[in-house]
């Protein structure tokens, strides 16, 4: 299936996005804004309906507007885990924003559908480099603050009386989710997003508390998942992007009754 162009432009596309996918939403998984990172792709959303409307293409209309909401939830700091509310308000705005958009240019639904659901298929050369390039700032800015976030992440309080600029740090990284967010909604789509950003880091956390372990076995699942489900298209003429959350949605389910069970047969300590 290599010999078609477009098979080997979505398996290079996949494999980028998925790696970068990983390794960002171990962190954020770890950092309990799962919700605030699904919202981003909405957002994006109708930055690209919005690009489209003014004739430019729907990635870079799609970067800036994550970008601006990334920044903009990471200047809400620590209070951030207290709007779901305000969050889910935003989530909807941003899609009715993006369906508005759409209304005047009508001829542009089938576009839609794709930021939508995704159609790594139709990825083009142009954009697997784009993609590429992409993942390099993204993963270079994430390793540049790895250690400061993984410390705010797991003992916050600790970090932020040890000098490390807790909001500072949440803008930074929130910048870096959105450009991974705006990556994955390339490959799975807007709604879908879950499946690359969060189910491989989530299945990973399940399996392994370490976190060297647990970052590598994130970037791999989700790198499983997408060659997977693109294989599972290609032979079944199904959409890759349901394969993808099926084969995701699987692997946590799998990954979280191994647990179950493990804790079930794990023997009891004697009390001293």
């Amino acid at each position: 299936m290599l010999h078609y162009g477009f098979m080997a432009n979505a398996f290079a596309a996949a494999a980028i996005v998925s790696v970068l996918a990983g390794l960002t939403g171990y962190f954020l998984v770890l950092r309990g804004q799962t919700f605030a990172g699904h919202a981003l792709s909405h957002v994006g959303f109708s930055g690209a309906t919005g690009a489209v409307l003014f004739g430019v293409a729907p990635l870079w209309g799609l970067l800036l507007m994550t970008l601006a909401g990334g920044v903009a939830m990471g200047l809400l700091g620590e209070r951030l885990a207290h709007r779901d509310v305000a969050i889910g308000i935003v989530l909807s705005l941003s899609l009715g924003l993006g369906m508005l958009f759409l209304h005047f240019f009508t001829a542009y639904a089938s576009q839609a559908t794709a930021l939508l659901f995704g159609n790594v298929l139709g990825v083009t050369a142009q954009t697997v480099w784009t993609l590429l390039a992409l993942a390099l700032l993204s993963l270079a800015a994430l390793a540049l603050i790895g250690r400061p976030l993984l410390f705010a992440s797991v003992q916050p309080e600790l970090a932020e009386a040890k000098g490390v600029n807790l909001r500072r740090l949440g803008v930074a990284f929130l910048a870096i989710v959105a450009l991974a967010t705006a990556a994955c909604v390339q490959i799975v789509g807007v709604l879908l997003v879950f499946a690359l950003m969060v189910g491989p880091a989530a299945t990973a956390q399940q399996l392994t508390a370490r976190i060297g372990r647990g970052l590598l076995l994130a970037a791999g699942l989700a790198l499983a998942e997408a060659w997977g489900g693109l294989v599972l298209a290609f032979y079944t003429d199904w959409p890759a992007s349901f394969w993808i959350t099926a084969l995701s949605g699987a692997a946590y389910l799998l990954a979280s009754l191994t647990r179950l069970r493990w804790r079930a047969v794990k023997p009891l300590r004697p009390p001293v």
